[in-house]
């Protein structure tokens, strides 16, 4: 399987090794840690997978305990909070080689007819994600090419991920830089039609770049890291259905950075402005 969104929908597809418990692949990587946003999206299908599926998930809160270890699996372990008239409630353990790494907590809301509906609108007009370069062609726009690790990781990444101001390599063009962030994204081909997948999968994609508001006034995003960034929670709040392989724009600034932590909090809108989910995470940020 050589598409990295079908990878990642593979990723995502559990084992379930009894009726509560549910078993992950982590793939073998050069990365330090086993990447969040892929133990939450994990986690968030091994606590779907537990409903009657009528009910689509409208909050998640989760902390990050321990780093996971690549190509180690990972168990998921449901516990049945709460299946009520309207509200499903879960709570999901991630546990690797008998050590817990991760935990979450999920509701799901029967979808109801709202008496009123309001939203501030997005806080500024953005480029059109098409007439925006890639990631890959910025970097290779700068660097001529690309180093192997970066084209390795670029041929594996399941979303085609464009920044709304182009990236900056110097010390000096981050003077002055205001903690903010956004980039179009949207998983690089079609994900299927179950409603899951694509809350999971967005999921995974919202640990993707959030923190980079964080680090956007103190150094470039990309070249040389003087900083060991962790995530050390995450919550979601799911407004409106949508899909992960449609074009999302994920606006995203950082409040405060202190005593080597970092908030970060995002508002995903679709192209027409609606907006669909917000995020908040906090990040550990240590000097190299």
């Amino acid at each position: 399987m050589t598409n990295p969104a079908e990878r990642l929908v593979d990723l995502l597809d559990l084992e379930q090794i009894e009726v509560n418990i549910f078993r992950g692949r982590s793939p073998q990587e050069s990365l330090q840690r086993v990447f969040g946003g892929q133990v939450a999206g994990q986690a968030l299908v091994a606590a779907g997978r537990t409903t009657e599926g009528d009910r689509p998930v409208h909050s998640l809160h989760a902390y990050f305990l321990r780093p996971g270890r690549p190509g180690v699996p990972i168990v998921y372990q449901v516990e049945r909070v709460r299946d009520g008239r309207s509200f499903t409630t879960r709570r999901v353990t991630a546990v690797q080689q008998g050590r817990t790494i991760f935990n979450l907590t999920a509701s799901f809301h029967k979808p109801e007819q709202g008496s009123f509906e309001h939203q501030l609108p997005p806080a500024r007009e953005v480029p059109d994600p098409e007439s925006l370069p890639t990631v890959v062609e910025e970097i290779r726009e700068h660097l001529g090419a690309l180093p192997e690790q970066l084209e390795r990781m670029a041929r594996r990444q399941p979303f085609d991920i464009r920044y709304v101001d182009r990236l900056r390599w110097t010390p000096e063009e981050i003077k002055g830089a205001d903690p903010r962030s956004a980039v179009w994204m949207r998983a690089v081909s079609p994900l299927g039609d179950d409603p899951l997948v694509h809350t999971c999968a967005l999921t995974y994609a919202s640990d993707m770049t959030l923190l980079d508001a964080v680090r956007i006034p103190v150094e470039p995003l990309w070249g040389p890291r003087g900083f060991d960034m962790a995530s050390l929670d995450h919550a979601m709040w799911f407004h409106r259905p949508f899909r992960a392989d449609e074009w999302f724009l994920y606006d995203q600034e950082s409040p405060i950075a202190t005593g080597g932590r970092g908030l970060a909090r995002g508002r995903i809108y679709d192209l027409e402005g609606r907006l669909l989910v917000s995020v908040v995470q906090e990040g550990l940020f240590r000097a190299l």
